[in-house]
């Protein structure tokens, strides 16, 4: 999902059997203010720690587990690192499911499947004393990672989908979407879009600001007829594109190269391009994001050292050198008052700009409950996403 050589965190092709009693729409139900009720499987949390095991295994996306911070963490802890990276949130799932690791860096994109599946367990927030008031709010009570009031995920850092744009073509700088959605576009051609089937989001983002009649409150939670209104506008925009990306190199390559001049991008690929022609934004539609967090392996043989690990890389320092390293915004707000480049980090990723991310709508997995409170409507699940993503690409 996101960084120099980093692997993208591909949305799930498997779908979810959740019972929702109710959730608030709008983007800042994805940051927290919705609750999803569920029946989920009964598996005990723990109450106090005990003695640390000798290791700890963890999946986790290319950039996160370093020996920079993690042979520290042996040498205080005594609880040696294993590390596992995964390339896709698909590939983390199946891994977690084989009971090896206990600790997994789980997007959006994957955390109810862990959740509903029984494969992670709920955290005890008070063993985990990092995890306070320096926690950025809108990364606090997620809505697939909090479930009946009970926390199931500890975030590290978040970051916005944003429209980029080479200034050397692009002269007067674009404040919607439209430049890469509309058939007139001037810039048909040279327009890339992300390579994925939850990018059918982006479109549902897009018609919610559009085509009100539609009636999309949450771009996750589509009806058929909203589906079809969503891959109608996708096949339009596949006539004017000139790129699709999954593989950060590649996008940074294409832009870099002239052979596209604006589309879907991340702050940190903007960075990592060193092209200073390219600029991003965050569109007056809003857009979809990404959040990660860590969460532990139901039947964890290293309980343990995995609360050890999650409480270590919430403190500013670690979380922040995570937060850095990957190009993302830090879960851990102090991070930012810690030296000059802490505050260019922050800045340069809005981590402290909770307004900025109330308009990014953070992956979710669709699923056949509306989770935007309809109880009168079926909504598409992620395989219908997946068949309908086919058609889009022909």
């Amino acid at each position: 999902m996101k960084k120099k050589m980093l692997a993208v965190p591909l949305a799930m092709a498997a779908t979810i059997g959740l019972a929702l009693v109710g959730c608030s729409s709008g983007a800042e139900s994805t940051g927290g203010s919705g609750e999803l009720k569920i029946d989920v499987p009964e598996i005990p949390m723990m109450q106090e720690l005990g003695d640390n095991e000798k290791e700890v295994n963890i999946v986790a996306w290319s950039g996160f587990v370093e020996p920079e911070w993690s042979d520290r963490f042996q040498e205080e802890t005594g609880c040696k690192v294993n590390r596992k990276i995964a390339g896709t949130s698909d590939e983390m799932v199946q891994l977690m499911r084989t009971g090896n690791y206990d600790l997994v860096s789980a997007s959006g994109d994957a955390s109810l499947r862990l959740i509903v599946g029984g494969d992670v367990q709920p955290l005890n927030m008070d063993l985990i004393p990092n995890f306070g008031d320096d926690i950025v709010e809108g990364m606090k009570g997620q809505l697939y990672d909090t479930l009946n009031g009970q926390s199931y995920g500890v975030p590290i850092g978040r970051g916005a989908n944003i429209l980029q744009y080479n200034t050397d073509v692009v002269k007067d700088a674009p404040t919607s979407w439209d430049v890469a959605w509309e058939a007139d576009s001037p810039y048909a051609g040279k327009i890339i879009a992300y390579d994925a089937p939850i990018y059918i989001a982006d479109a549902a983002v897009y018609l919610m600001a559009h085509e009100p009649d539609l009636g999309i409150t949450n771009p996750y939670a589509l009806d058929e007829t909203q589906l079809a209104a969503a891959v109608d506008l996708l096949k339009q925009q596949n006539k004017i594109i000139g790129d699709y990306w999954s593989d950060p190199v590649a996008q940074i390559t294409a832009f870099n190269g002239g052979d596209v001049v604006v589309g879907t991008s991340w702050e940190v690929l903007k960075k990592l391009s060193e092209n200073p022609a390219l600029e991003g934004t965050l569109p007056e539609e809003g857009s979809t994001g990404w959040s990660d967090a860590w969460m532990l392996a139901s039947e964890s043989d290293n309980p343990n050292c995995a609360y050890q690990w999650m409480n270590y890389t919430s403190a500013p320092d670690v979380n922040g050198a995570i937060a850095m390293n990957f190009g993302m915004a830090p879960a851990n707000a102090a991070f930012c008052e810690t030296s000059d480049e802490a505050r260019e980090h922050c800045e340069t990723f809005n981590a402290t700009d909770e307004e900025y991310f109330s308009k990014v709508w953070f992956w979710t997995t669709p699923i056949e409950q509306c989770i935007d409170g309809r109880t009168d409507a079926t909504c598409t699940n992620f395989q219908q996403w997946t068949d309908a993503w086919m058609t889009v690409k022909g």
